[in-house]
């Protein structure tokens, strides 16, 4: 029997040199709601109808290349799949990138009914995670074992430009939040591949399978990731 480290090389080798053969020209679909806007929930109802899923770790290891805007080795890794979430999709101006090279992809964008409820969501979320008290601190952000020790602070500074002093000032996120929405639905604002969703609304999920053109045997969005369902440290 093969052990999990043999087995987790032969998975990368498939995702690198043989998952971009098959996957390359396939139709790109790019989800770029910021964290906690049900992103997860989304990946999942993606899987379910059986679309392949880019690798979300190897992603996230892209952080300093996405950082310094060296885009070349991001957007080959986007070649290994049909759909793509959360960091660094969920990203400031990199929809521009991705709608570049992908000028035929479909965009998603997810939301919550409020930008105090996303502050809540993704507060609660990291204290739960990386966190002791009720809200994070950058210092604990730095030690968080995410990815690699402080990677969760140097993607919260990045995306978010926080402080030192607050990471989680409700006044700074409700902005950038509101900002990156805007922002995004102007980008798209005359294409017809692009769509902003829901996922509480009762019709998001049919909104949902209409955009990418299949039917399912679903009702509604699996509800994946709730901050309730995270284990405290």
């Amino acid at each position: 029997m093969l052990n999990r480290g043999v087995l987790n090389k032969l998975k990368d080798f498939k995702e690198d040199y043989f998952d971009p053969i098959k996957y390359k020209n396939r139709q790109k679909y790019f989800c770029i709601g910021l964290n906690k806007t049900g992103t997860t929930s989304l990946k999942r109802a993606f899987q379910d109808l059986g679309f392949k899923v880019g690798n979300q770790r190897k992603a996230e290891r892209l952080l300093k290349d996405i950082i310094n805007r060296n885009y070349n080795t991001f957007l080959n890794y986007c070649d290994t799949a049909e759909v793509f979430q959360d960091v660094p999709f969920s990203f400031f101006d990199i929809y521009k990138v991705l709608f570049e090279k992908y000028p035929d992809a479909k965009f998603i964008l997810t939301i919550r009914d409020s930008p105090e409820q996303w502050v809540n969501s993704i507060t609660k979320f990291h204290a739960k995670k990386f966190s002791n008290n009720c809200v994070a601190t950058a210092e604990e952000l730095k030690r968080a074992e995410y990815v690699w020790p402080g990677w969760m602070w140097e993607a919260m500074k990045y995306n978010f430009d926080v402080s030192e002093q607050d990471p989680y000032n409700r006044e700074n996120l409700q902005e950038r939040y509101i900002k990156y929405n805007r922002e995004a639905k102007e980008f798209f604002s005359t294409s017809d591949h692009f769509i902003e969703l829901n996922l509480s609304q009762k019709e998001s999920y049919q909104k949902f399978t209409n955009f990418i053109g299949v039917d399912s045997p679903y009702l509604d969005f699996p509800w994946e990731n709730k901050t309730e369902n995270i284990k405290a440290k």
